[in-house]
């Protein structure tokens, strides 16, 4: 590891002023996949700006018909929150299968959809859910938010401080997970708005990041059953191909996990 500067902020303000400092500087949001980075030597961030710590951006809340999550909130956290729990069950369960025990109490939201591996769990949530980022500068909402693979709307400087979720009448996630790394191969999250509308989100298998999958969604907007999707396929044309699973077997994967998000729900 190269040498840095570490920097704890004391609130979000305090952080973009650290941040406007710095000379190559970047931000820790629990560090899941900076640190490792940076102990491989492929960074060398001149300053971390610490975010883990901001009380602003932590906790759990019931607002307005959604739940609202703060960025530096742990993956353990949205897993265990009673508010969670009840409210978006697919959501706590989402956050209860991401890698071990270790990367669940140190990662946060906010770290894992600013970073947008194209492997990470959160994203099909986002998608799946409607839900709108704030960042210190503006909301988005999720559709906007994510650009492509490891890539996302937000400026140079700006910072994600919280999510929130529209409560949705159903919702559900399953994954396939690398045995490995627990990194999605292929997950799908499947959702039923309070207004009926359907979305279904894929993340693990797109080359592009997390897609949609509007022929599942038509599906079960009439006919809410597993047996809805069985015979709806994706593409392998655009999906991941790497050691782990061909693009074929991601595309087979997607039709799989569907349908058991759907049983789920």
């Amino acid at each position: 590891m190269y040498e840095t500067h570490y920097h704890r902020a004391a609130s979000v303000a305090d952080a973009a002023a650290q941040m406007e400092k710095a000379e190559d500087g970047k931000y820790l949001s629990g560090g899941q996949t900076l640190i490792p980075t940076m102990k491989q030597r492929l960074a060398a961030p001149s300053d971390l700006i610490d975010l883990r710590h901001i009380a602003d951006m932590k906790g759990i809340s019931e607002e307005g018909g959604a739940v609202k999550i703060g960025a530096a909130t742990s993956h353990n956290a949205v897993a265990t929150s009673p508010v969670v729990q009840r409210l978006i069950p697919g959501l706590a369960a989402l956050a209860g299968g991401i890698g071990d025990p270790a990367v669940r109490h140190m990662g946060t939201i906010g770290g894992s959809i600013s970073n947008n591996d194209p492997a990470a769990d959160y994203p099909s949530a986002l998608i799946a859910l409607g839900a709108t980022v704030t960042t210190n500068q503006r909301s988005l909402s999720a559709e906007d938010f994510f650009t492509g693979m490891f890539d996302t709307a937000l400026d140079e400087g700006e910072i994600v401080t919280s999510v929130s979720f529209p409560v949705p009448e159903k919702s559900a996630y399953s994954k396939y997970p690398n045995p490995a790394s627990r990194y999605a191969m292929a997950g799908v999250f499947v959702a039923k708005g309070k207004d009926g509308a359907v979305k279904v989100a894929v993340t693990g298998a797109g080359q592009n990041g997390v897609f949609r999958v509007e022929e599942m969604e038509s599906a079960l907007s009439s006919n809410w059953s597993s047996d809805a999707v069985a015979g709806i396929s994706v593409s392998a044309d655009d999906l991941l191909s790497d050691i782990h699973g061909s693009a074929e077997y991601r595309a087979n994967l997607v039709t799989v996990m569907a349908k058991r998000a759907v049983a789920a729900a």
